[in-house]
């Protein structure tokens, strides 16, 4: 996973935030996308990145796309890894409500150890 490019997306997702008051949707989506694409090109890093450098607005909006980021890559381990940061970001945690996030995430997760992968 390239960590810097993680990074500069981010930064320029808050950007979008501060002016636009989250309004302008059609570059959300573009920085959703890219978020979602630089973690599953590499999930076991990006799964190292979470655990040991991950900031707590990297932790918010990696948790805005975290269904995304199982749907195209069924990790158990990045969920958990995820999961764990709540005791390390309790503040964002709640505020953004991520636990409902890690639901979704994690329905996804059982519904293909069910029933397989999604096409």
């Amino acid at each position: 996973m390239n960590a810097e490019k993680l990074k500069e997306v981010i930064k320029h997702r808050e950007y979008v935030d501060e002016i636009s008051q989250s309004e302008w949707y059609e570059e959300i989506e573009k920085c959703q996308n890219q978020v979602t694409d630089i973690i599953t090109e590499d999930i076991s890093s990006a799964t190292e990145y979470l655990t040991h450098q991950c900031t707590a607005m990297e932790y918010v909006y990696i948790g805005e796309i975290l269904d995304d980021v199982i749907e195209k890559i069924p990790s158990r381990e990045f969920v958990e890894s995820f999961k764990r940061l709540k005791d390390k970001f309790p503040k964002e945690y709640s505020e953004y409500c991520i636990e409902n996030d890690i639901i979704r995430a994690e329905n996804i997760l059982k519904w293909e150890e069910e029933h397989g992968k999604k096409d």
